[in-house]
């Protein structure tokens, strides 16, 4: 790992120690705490949430026409300010409008690192890259989660304002951090291949859209967000208190299983698919989901004890970390093998975005089903996750060979060195 490679590394675990300080008590915070209500703290996460969705479609171009790292040095210096606006906002306005800047900034940031760490690796260490990236991110959440559980007192409204003012000097040291790094690249306005830049005429956007391989991976990263992310505090929460009975403290206990196993998996399961078709490992995680999605059925519809029904939903999280672990080193790498040159950022951008329309809809979909119709809501879940397996088999014939499996690309260079020579002989 190159120094450029450790300073963004560092920078992105700081600052996901920082938002590990607030992101658990912002509901309660606004609520409770600041007394505005639980209409204004579900305000203030859909409006967090949907800042995201605005900004995401301009970034990617911003990234590829100025470089990565003015945008996250920006996004950065955005999200600081919404943090502290956060931790003293005492009105239904400045709440919302703190939020959509936290929101705003940390989304930019996403699809900045992301190519950052494109531009500074090769196809051949980009997946361990990315591996590393998603545990400190996972380290760093965690770390943060366990110290502000510490520091926060909901009768001390202080307390969350010194959380804020943690997390707002977590992304100002990102922002000098990412300042001191010297990309290998000083300008992203490399040339399309020539059938890609006719069919991008007036926008990136078009040409992202006729590259089906890049369409079908955004279909399958939806269902993958969707069926996850975008269930972990809201349906699967709703099913395990509602049908499981499981007390909501253990929620948190069950969240720490599922970051303490992408901690200590990670670069166990690095090694076992680093060599693997990518398409086979997403495949695989949608058979553990829905193994997961199972074990969770049987948590809150089957006649077991409380305990064995605690396990069980704790096992779920459990589960869905090792999926995620599979995942990291997998799905980002392969949204930058399929960009092409000078379009790396876009890509990345409208990777985010349907990551966050997935966050965005998962919960409005899972939060009802998971309260009130167990046994639906458990089916339709392990049928998506069974629809992950199916999309990502059907996506790898979309690949190239290297695109599917990177470590064939040592193979092609050996074959490349040898074909002049057969050219040569044919004369």
């Amino acid at each position: 790992m190159g120094a450029a490679m450790r300073r963004i590394q560092a920078g992105n675990a700081l600052s996901a120690f920082g938002l590990g300080f607030t992101v658990p008590y912002l509901y309660v915070y606004v609520a409770e705490v600041r007394d505005l209500g639980a209409g204004t703290a579900g305000a203030v996460l859909a409006v967090f949430a949907m800042a995201a969705l605005v900004v995401l479609p301009f970034t990617g171009r911003v990234i590829d026409r100025r470089g990565p790292l003015p945008v996250v040095v920006g996004g950065a210096a955005l999200a600081a300010v919404g943090a502290v606006g956060m931790g003293v906002a005492a009105s239904v306005p400045a709440a919302v409008f703190s939020a959509a800047l936290l929101g705003a900034g940390t989304a930019v940031m996403q699809p900045a690192l992301a190519t950052m760490i494109v531009w500074c690796s090769e196809p051949s260490t980009r997946t361990r890259a990315f591996a590393t990236q998603f545990f400190l991110q996972n380290l760093g959440l965690g770390i943060g989660g366990l110290i502000g559980g510490q520091i926060v007192d909901v009768g001390r409204p202080g307390s969350f304002t010194l959380l804020f003012g943690i997390e707002a000097a977590m992304f100002l040291v990102l922002a000098a951090v990412a300042g001191t790094v010297r990309l290998p690249r000083t300008s992203a306005a490399t040339s399309l291949p020539k059938e890609m830049a006719a069919r991008a005429g007036g926008g990136g956007m078009r040409a992202l859209l006729g590259h089906r391989a890049m369409v079908q991976l955004c279909v399958l990263g939806f269902v993958l967000f969707f069926a996850c992310y975008g269930q972990f505090e809201s349906g699967l929460a709703a099913y395990g208190t509602e049908a499981a009975g499981i007390d909501p403290s253990t929620l948190g206990i069950a969240l720490a299983a599922n970051t303490a196993v992408i901690v200590v998996a990670q670069f166990v399961v690095l090694r076992l698919v680093e060599r693997r078709r990518r398409s086979r490992v997403v495949a695989s995680v949608g058979l553990i989901w829905a193994l997961a999605w199972i074990i969770a059925g049987y948590a809150g519809l089957g006649h077991g004890s409380q305990t064995m029904a605690t396990a069980a939903f704790i096992s779920t999280y459990a589960l869905f970390g090792l999926g995620e672990s599979m995942l990291s080193p997998t799905v980002a790498p392969l949204v930058a093998d399929l960009a092409p040159d000078g379009m790396v950022g876009q890509y990345n951008a409208a990777f985010a975005l349907v990551k966050q329309l997935a966050l965005a809809v998962g919960p409005a979909v899972g939060g009802p089903m998971g309260a009130a119709l167990h046994g639906p809501y458990i089916v339709t879940f392990v049928l998506f996750s069974l629809g992950v397996s199916v999309l990502a088999l059907r996506l790898g014939r979309r690949l190239t060979p290297v695109q599917n499996q990177p470590s064939l690309a040592h193979t092609s260079l050996v074959v490349a060195v040898h074909k002049p020579e057969a050219v040569t002989a044919s004369y």
